[in-house]
């Protein structure tokens, strides 16, 4: 079964730090590994995408500097640490894989064909 689940997301205020994980199942642990959000009432948007080797990532604008990607390919896990959150981070995020072979960091949520369910990030200020 391929599976990706997420965790970590919660309430907090506004300046503190979190780590979201992502642990794959299956074949849904991919090259390439992406998170991405969705604020209410807006369109899913990317976050940050990491390499295989780790050696490759990508960020959004609004997060460089911030928040932070990472992944452990012997737990199958990807992490997105957060800090300095604010309260325009909130939303649902989710992780997600490109289809195997794929290596690019691209940001367009089309090119990733497995995803989580995703977790709840809300920032109060």
């Amino acid at each position: 079964q391929v599976q990706l689940v997420e965790s970590g997301g919660g309430v907090v205020q506004t300046g503190v730090s979190l780590r979201l994980s992502c642990v794959a199942s299956g074949r849904a642990f991919r090259d390439v590994m992406g998170w991405f959000r969705q604020a209410p009432g807006k369109e899913r948007e990317f976050v940050a995408a990491i390499s295989w080797s780790s050696a490759n990532t990508r960020y959004a604008e609004p997060v460089k500097g911030r928040f932070t990607i990472s992944r452990d390919n012997a737990k199958a896990t990807v992490y997105l640490q957060m800090n300095s959150v604010k309260p325009e981070d909130t939303g649902v995020y989710y992780c997600a894989g490109r289809p195997s072979g794929r290596v690019g960091l691209t940001t367009d949520l089309r090119e990733y064909d497995t995803w989580g369910q995703g977790t709840q990030v809300t920032v109060s200020s």
